[in-house]
């Protein structure tokens, strides 16, 4: 009975085996285009802010000596680069609070893939393990019992032959021939 189980044991094993690794390809593909769009997305983010901050800069530079030269216009546009500043202030915090997002979120992909490689190997090794113990095991219960029984098998016959070979002779029949035994047939 359980010689009729361990096929299935295996066929099943392989299908499980199989499945795991389709499910960590797709993961891993998964993992692979959102880091690309991720990146993609900082990269647009570089693109429109850098150039906000160097205007917002050269405006800045711009605005210093005429800031210096007319009071009035300080007081006046004071408020609309404070407006300029708080607004690239919070540009900057909300852009590193996404690339940080993006790395906690890639790093938490990257951890999952190893432990689902670490979990594929685990179970490929005990796949190997089982495959070879079932191998062993049918070694020592079926071959080697029928290697045994058909050793006996070939004595018994070989002596029974001898027996038979030897009687012919006794009786004095003479024409009866000597019937070779498996071993001599060997040597011809």
């Amino acid at each position: 009975m359980m010689e009729n189980l361990v096929p299935f044991f295996i066929a099943v094993t392989t299908i499980a085996v199989v499945i795991q690794a389709g499910i960590l390809v797709a993961l891993f593909l998964a993992v692979l285009k959102t880091t690309t769009k991720l990146q993609a997305t900082v990269e647009d983010l570089k693109v429109k802010t850098l150039p906000t901050i160097e205007s917002a800069n050269l405006m800045l530079s711009e605005l210093h000596p005429k800031l210096a030269k007319i009071a009035d216009s300080v007081v006046e546009l004071q408020p609309q680069v404070r407006v300029v500043v708080d607004n690239l202030v919070g540009t900057t915090s909300a852009v590193r609070c996404q690339v940080q997002r993006v790395d906690a979120t890639v790093n938490d992909a990257m951890d999952r893939a190893r432990l689902q490689i670490i979990r594929a190997d685990e179970m490929l090794t005990r796949t190997f393990d089982r495959v070879e113990q079932t191998s062993d095991m049918v070694t020592n219960t079926v071959i080697s019992p029928v290697r045994q029984v058909s050793a006996i098998v070939r004595g018994v016959t070989a002596g029974i032959e001898f027996l038979l070979g030897n009687r012919a002779r006794k009786n004095g029949d003479n024409r009866a021939q000597r019937r070779p035994v498996p071993q001599d047939e060997m040597f011809i």
